[in-house]
């Protein structure tokens, strides 16, 4: 699960990190009245105006604006809320923006220059250990200090049956370049940033830029949070954060009817039980000379009800021209999903695509003569090539 800037901050700031802070308004008025309160509790004049979406790249996109000056803090707002923001990690569309954090200025004069650096903190899949990315090149994309100059990117990866150790916070600061009380603090930082990320079960902590200020504070001026799914039950105060405006419609839909279920851009419509034979009906379809349209796992445990609503949601894209229902029979009995495409397709009703079902296990056969003999327009397969020439055929 995906979090906002201003969410993810405050998970931050619940573990002891430094932040940049500020509050979330939904009105231009409202980010008025944020910035009063900003300003009595900060003494902040200037501040920084972001676009509240799950994507990177506001900036670039114009999601992320000064207001120099109380005064100039509703106009700015006003631009921001509302927009169909664009930025390299949205589609063409873009995402329309709902709120906008208003945020202190960190940039202030002092002794000493500011700096930008970046850090992330993530699962290294290679190796199965959690591993702190960081870098001086703090407000660039990753991505493009990775192929531009991969020498400037840092990594240090936690035993986990030690955890995050002093000397490897110390190593952090030291390769970033820091002395003295920056030093000093960034170790604090890494610290607390890796206890953030163990305590919220998170699978990132991304923060760029992490900045040095003028007087040699460290703190996030940014934060990208995802949140593993499968540890919310733990968390509740995080899943209360979710928020269903920044997902696809048809995802919430499918997510809440129990089916996992993710959009593509295909022609042929998915619908199998378990994950591993989803992708392997996806691979089968391109072979076919399709296009997968979405990932859509029914589950172990599919009846009648959740077929039907999984052909509703699949129907919805336009571009689907056929619909490929692959069913291993081991816990559910195929008989018991055949019937449920023979409701699905009464209830329905004017389903214009082809259907091809391929059901192999457990009362195959049945399940087979079942959608024979209902004189519905439904193409029964049982090897998995039949299935593969009935796709190629129709579509």
């Amino acid at each position: 699960m995906n979090l906002h800037e201003y969410q993810g901050k405050e998970i931050l700031a619940g573990y002891g990190v430094r932040i940049q802070r500020g509050k979330v308004a939904q009105t231009p008025a409202e980010a008025v009245e944020v910035a009063k309160q900003l300003t009595d509790e900060t003494g902040t004049s200037w501040y920084v105006v972001k676009a509240q979406v799950h994507a990177g790249g506001r900036g670039k996109g114009g999601g992320v604006k000064l207001a120099k000056g109380i005064d100039k803090v509703e106009e700015v707002a006003d631009s921001i809320i509302g927009m169909q923001l664009v930025t390299p990690q949205t589609s063409a569309e873009g995402k329309k923006v709902h709120q906008v954090l208003i945020a202190e200025d960190v940039y202030y004069p002092g002794e000493s220059e500011t700096s930008e650096f970046y850090m992330s903190v993530l699962l290294n899949r290679s190796t199965g250990r959690n591993m702190i990315m960081y870098s001086t090149e703090g407000g660039m994309d990753i991505e493009t200090v990775a192929e531009e100059t991969p020498h400037l990117i840092f990594t240090e990866e936690i035993d986990p049956k030690v955890g995050l150790t002093g000397f490897q916070a110390r190593k952090v600061a030291f390769n970033l370049g820091l002395s003295g009380a920056a030093f000093k603090d960034m170790t604090k930082f890494v610290t607390a940033l890796y206890r953030a990320y163990e305590g919220a079960d998170a699978s990132l902590f991304e923060i760029n830029p992490v900045l040095k200020t003028s007087d040699d504070k460290i703190l996030a001026v940014d934060a990208k949070v995802t949140i593993d799914d499968n540890a919310l039950y733990r968390h509740q105060d995080i899943a209360a954060m979710r928020d269903t405006r920044e997902e696809d419609a048809t995802e919430v839909e499918a997510g809440e009817a129990g089916l996992n279920f993710v959009k593509l851009d295909g022609n042929v419509g998915c619908m199998v039980n378990g994950a591993g034979l989803a992708m392997a009906t996806m691979d089968i379809i391109k072979m076919a000379g399709g296009n997968p349209a979405n990932f859509l796992d029914v589950g172990g445990t599919a009846d009648a009800a959740r077929v039907e609503q999984a052909f509703r949601i699949i129907l919805r894209d336009e571009n689907v021209k056929a619909i490929l229902v692959n069913i291993f029979g081991g816990i559910v009995r195929c008989d018991r999903v055949a019937q449920g495409v023979v409701d699905a397709y009464k209830n329905i009703g004017d389903i214009n695509v082809p259907i091809i079902v391929r059901l192999q296990g457990t009362n195959a056969e049945e399940a087979k003569k079942l959608i024979d003999e209902s004189g519905l327009e439904v193409h029964s397969a049982i090897a998995l090539q039949e299935a593969a020439d009935l796709v190629q055929e129709l579509v």
